[in-house]
């Protein structure tokens, strides 16, 4: 038998809260319609210190708190009168021989797992704010929803209230029904980040089960294309990121603009904020131009040069505050999304004339080498790895050939390799003087990427009137080995004098001797970057 009551009537409810945002007011709100407060611990203290009339749970149970709080409302009473359905006699009949009062409505919220991790606190800590109780007594009223309301997110107290308001006291089974389904997803949510936690406290990297969450962020307008729904959700890191950032003007960002925004942001957190300044454009989550420069405006310029066609409508990320003068250069043509760490009043003045761009600001870069997952979805599942957080440094390079790079040659790698590894596989990355001037992305072959490179420096050539391709004398970067000799000798034949690659391919010595007769310097990391 399933309870159906609709509208049901709120009489009692039992609020037993970790976060007391708004508790006082809830309470005041439901005790001036005449329902019963009934709670636990801090809870009723609170609700007592502000003057209000409160029962405690063990008064329901007859057993006192105990254990420091660990036992408290799992208890018959507190579960019978959740769990009871109204218009069955049988459960009537049980509640009545056992002196089980009816609770009507549910409010809590959990102990603070997720901060006490994010906090860094030790496993002991972190054990002891799991929460059993709650979920439980939650699970129990989302079961029971045809007569309980639950509710679990102190945002839903105004809309509860609302709709006390609206219906005499009662709720109806459409409100109650939302209710359920925010309750079965918060403990969901919750018992993902225990077992995440847990799975990274024992190092287990693959546990049989893997459970992922996330809390709505914004309804979007649509996914990739119009006829495809789509959300974002957060996952509760506190990283500086697209999704901790703050939106300070412009239209709502859309699917695509969040996974581009993405894709810069990380890319200009490789160099930090002590380095110097850096810009990323990106689009269509690949970099169209990198650069770093003796200011923000001169990163930004040198960027843009690398592909001027490709950046227009783009995504520009900085390494540092946005200030005046960039941001006058970058609202010279149409942007569609800038991310820095902050942004100036002067920056703030000249963006305010585009309403359309939007700006995002966040509380520093994010650390690149910081431990973290990346999830992608497949038909009948999802795959899971480690974030791609390799780095290599001077001393990491091997050098392969006969001919060593010289100092400008051994930065512009570095630099090179730092883009390349935000580049879709395959990846090629012309650089020169800290900033690329060739990237080719995405293709099914090493040789068509160094040849598409090539070419868009060719062609950005003739727009800003040079008198020759700005790839010579470049570096290039290949985020995996050279199958074929082929792709390094197109990359000479564009003017590359020196080449950074991770090596490991079983014909590396035919790819070293056509570096070596073409007189390059060649260096192998012994790490790759695919990114699909």
């Amino acid at each position: 038998m399933t309870d159906s009551a609709d509208p049901a009537p709120v009489r009692r409810a039992l609020l037993s809260v970790s976060d007391k945002t708004g508790l006082i007011e809830l309470g005041r709100a439901l005790a001036g319609m005449g329902v019963e407060l009934v709670s636990t611990g801090g809870s009723a203290r609170a609700m007592r210190d502000a003057g209000l009339a409160v029962r405690d749970v063990s008064e329901i149970t007859g057993f006192p708190e105990m254990m420091d709080g660990r036992v408290k409302t799992l208890h018959p009473n507190v579960h019978g009168g959740l769990l009871a359905l109204r218009d069955d006699a049988g459960h009537a009949a049980a509640m009545e021989t056992h002196g089980i009062p009816p609770i009507d409505l549910l409010v809590v919220n959990l102990y603070p797992f997720e901060d006490t991790v994010t906090m860094g606190a030790d496993y002991g800590t972190c054990i002891e704010n799991i929460d059993i109780g709650g979920p439980a007594m939650i699970r129990a009223a989302a079961k029971n929803h045809g007569a309980v309301t639950v509710v679990v997110d102190v945002e839903d107290y105004a809309p509860l209230v609302s709709e006390l308001e609206a219906n005499d006291g009662s709720t109806t089974r459409a409100f109650r029904q939302r209710m359920a389904l925010n309750a079965y997803a918060r403990t969901a949510a919750y018992d993902a980040a225990v077992s995440s936690w847990m799975a990274g406290a024992l190092n287990d990297a693959a546990p049989r089960r893997r459970a992922v969450a996330g809390t709505l962020a914004q309804t979007l307008r649509y996914g990739e294309n119009p006829h495809q729904a789509a959300a974002f959700y957060t996952d509760g890191s506190a990283r500086p990121s697209v999704a901790t950032a703050t939106q300070v003007q412009g239209k709502a960002l859309s699917y695509n603009n969040i996974n581009d925004t993405d894709a810069a942001f990380e890319l200009v957190s490789e160099f930090a904020s002590d380095e110097e300044p850096a810009c990323a454009i990106i689009k269509h989550a690949n970099p169209c131009g990198v650069a770093r420069g003796d200011t923000l405006k001169a990163a930004y310029t040198r960027a843009y040069d690398c592909d001027w066609t490709s950046a227009f409508g783009g995504i520009v990320a900085l390494n540092r505050p946005l200030d005046g003068d960039t941001a006058e250069e970058i609202a010279g043509i149409f942007t569609e999304v800038v991310i820095a760490p902050g942004a100036d009043d002067a920056a703030l003045r000249i963006f305010s004339g585009k309403k359309n761009l939007r700006l995002l600001t966040t509380s520093g870069l994010a650390d690149p080498a910081a431990a973290a997952l990346t999830i992608r979805q497949v038909s009948g599942g999802f795959l899971m790895q480690d974030k791609d957080n390799g780095r290599v440094g001077p001393g990491d390079l091997r050098v392969v050939t006969k001919r060593l790079p010289d100092a400008r040659e051994a930065a512009d790698m570095l630099f090179a390799w730092r883009v390349a590894k935000h580049v879709k596989s395959n990846a090629i990355v012309y650089a020169r003087d800290g900033a690329t001037v060739g990237v080719g992305a995405g293709q099914m072959s090493r040789v068509d990427s160094c040849r598409i490179a090539a070419r868009k420096a060719e062609d950005m050539a003739r727009t800003l009137g040079l008198d020759a391709p700005p790839t010579r004398g470049s570096v290039v970067a290949s985020d995996a080995f050279f199958p074929f000799a082929d792709g390094l000798l197109t990359a000479a034949e564009a003017g590359a004098t020196a080449v950074i690659q991770p090596g490991g391919s079983m014909r590396d010595e035919e790819v070293i001797a056509a570096a070596d007769e073409a007189g390059l310097a060649m260096v192998f990391t012994g790490l790759r970057h695919f990114r699909h």
